[in-house]
């Protein structure tokens, strides 16, 4: 179980002993659901990213605390916590010249012993991430020289190596293709439901929020505005107020899950600005030619 309490996420120091810094996140009270994908949805800037990184231990709270199964977080071992919990960053960076099991390999480093011995149970491991990803073809390739999308689930092997109970994701689709971008998420449901990881997942797009997470956590200015599972949470009052988009929330033809409608904007300088801003892609807006991609690993 990963929750904060009164949790306060700050980057800027204050300018004076008397001062507070501005807070990104504020007064956050969250449980995320253990053995379930959890997305976390809001407009740009709400501090989705900076949560992420205070759950991942990479951003010391100003104020407030984060909980890894009633344990302060910042409290445990630095050992510890890379052994549960794993967290694929926004845009990471390998190392020139690392090939896919090499980038791989580097996920086991927290289960390496005192001399750094390398194991058969570490070769094994590194064997069943390349295998659910998809990868073991290229484990002899440069990760520089990959696609967007193979280069995302080289990395998304890398944190599997680290065989944690909690897997933490920060817009794991940015820059990818539609096709991408499902296999991406299908492969996230798949390992929660295969291994019984936890999953939590910063994501843009509420449709691909909804179909794909069991729970959704709803930011806007730092602060909770709603969270639960998306059928419950997801509502066209709620898009207004969170994204101020007028919309309609209607079921997925594909799976029944809240699918927003962005309105019409038709005639305006900035028609495309209401899906553009809920991360939609334009394929899902609706009309003639919408597109609403099947399921495959979706719930």
């Amino acid at each position: 179980m990963l929750e904060t309490r009164a949790l306060r996420l700050s980057y800027d120091r204050p300018r004076s002993a008397a001062a507070t810094a501005e807070p990104v996140v504020a007064d956050l009270d969250i449980a995320l659901p253990r053995d379930a994908v959890t997305a976390i949805v809001g407009p740009n800037g709400c501090g989705k990213s900076t949560l992420l990184r205070g759950l991942a231990r990479l951003l010391k709270p100003a104020a407030g605390s984060v909980l890894l199964d009633g344990a302060d977080l910042h409290r445990l071992p630095s050992r510890e916590v890379a052994r549960r919990l794993g967290l694929l960053p926004q845009q990471p960076v390998a190392p020139e010249g690392i090939t896919v099991e090499g980038l791989v390999r580097l996920g086991r480093h927290p289960h390496q012993g005192l001399f750094g011995a390398w194991s058969a149970a570490d070769q094994d491991a590194v064997e069943r991430a390349l295998d659910r990803t998809g990868t073991s073809a290229l484990r002899d390739r440069l990760v520089d020289r990959l696609s967007g999308g193979q280069r995302q689930r080289a990395w998304i092997a890398l944190t599997l190596a680290q065989e944690t109970e909690l897997l933490l994701l920060d817009e794991p689709t940015t820059f990818l293709d539609l096709r991408h971008q499902l296999d991406v998420l299908d492969l996230a449901v798949r390992l929660q439901r295969e291994s019984g990881r936890t999953v939590v997942m910063v994501l843009h797009d509420l449709g691909q929020a909804a179909r794909y997470a069991d729970h959704l956590v709803v930011l806007r200015a730092g602060r909770l505005v709603a969270a639960g599972p998306p059928h419950e949470v997801l509502d066209a009052e709620l898009v207004a107020e969170v994204f101020d988009v007028e919309c309609r929330v209607v079921p997925d033809p594909e799976t029944g899950t809240p699918l927003v409608v962005p309105s019409a904007r038709h005639g305006s300088a900035c028609g495309l600005a209401g899906p553009a801003r809920l991360g939609v892609p334009a394929a899902l807006h609706g009309g003639p030619h919408a597109v609403t991609p099947s399921p495959s690993g979706a719930p």
